[in-house]
């Protein structure tokens, strides 16, 4: 090469991709590497299940704090919830329809909507997040890696029992939630139309299938699992003292929220898609 002669540096092999497409690959890679965590975790988890003599009393007070400290706030949102589709449906409703038909409205709209869904994007903020904090100053603090160095096992100490009382009490909570929406539902509808006892009665026998009852379980089962396994993963693997333990609560409130929703769709797909 004469002297003198300019040379063009190589581009690096990332080079000739745009940055948006750097940043998205490595979200993707990141997302299927916690998905891979979090499946280990599970499994981890559940090797917990067969000490059933220490979680079991964890899992009994743990079923209490839920069951007693979330269901005012859980009965509150769903009666105004009920108020509210009772109000739209008096907004929308039709002369030419029968009056009872109000009543399948309110009923089919509060058990496989409103009922689950509210009910566990409530609890995803506020037993999620609770979840994930604990956890998460349980392992900065190094209370977790005490277990683990006195021989215990973490999961069956701390996970398995929040878990297995978040899917029998959010069930139990989104019963009654629907009942609460229903009644203030029907007390609300009787305000903005002529509709009778016995004609919202009627219209809820009428259309009632008893899948819609089932839906409205399997679908809390589901959500309950979101709003208990994804918060404890996350509050297991914080990092970063302080400031981490305010990220894991914000990414497992935000994560659990989005799975409820994705989950909705799914198994509406599932069970009502024929």
């Amino acid at each position: 090469m004469a002297p003198g002669t300019a040379t063009t540096p190589r581009p690096s092999s990332g080079a000739s991709l745009p940055g948006p497409v750097i940043t998205s690959g490595r979200y993707v890679i990141g997302a299927f590497a916690h998905v891979g965590r979090l499946a280990l975790f599970v499994a981890d988890a559940s090797r917990g299940l067969v000490e059933v003599r220490i979680w079991w009393p964890r899992m009994v007070t743990e079923a209490v704090r839920i069951g007693t400290g979330s269901l005012f706030i859980v009965m509150f949102i769903a009666a105004f919830a009920g108020a509210v589709t009772a109000m739209q449906t008096g907004y929308q409703y039709n002369p030419a329809m029968p009056l009872y038909f109000v009543g399948t409205i309110v009923v089919s709209m509060i058990l496989l909507e409103l009922g689950p869904v509210l009910t566990a994007l409530i609890l995803a903020g506020r037993i999620g997040a609770r979840y994930a904090a604990e956890l998460g100053t349980m392992r900065i603090t190094e209370q977790i890696d005490a277990l683990e160095s006195l021989g215990r096992s973490p999961a069956s100490h701390l996970v398995v029992p929040r878990v297995i009382a978040g899917m029998i009490m959010i069930p139990v909570l989104t019963v009654f939630a629907n009942l609460t929406g229903i009644a203030a539902g029907w007390i609300s509808v009787k305000a903005v139309l002529p509709v009778s006892d016995a004609d919202f009665i009627y219209g809820a026998q009428h259309f009632y299938r008893p899948l819609d009852g089932y839906y409205s379980i399997i679908k809390s089962l589901c959500f309950a699992a979101a709003i208990t396994i994804i918060p404890c993963y996350m509050g297991f693997n914080t990092r970063q003292g302080a400031e981490g333990v305010g990220r894991a609560t914000t990414t497992a409130v935000v994560a659990s929220s989005v799975l409820i929703l994705l989950l909705d769709v799914f198994v509406a797909q599932l069970l009502l898609g024929n």
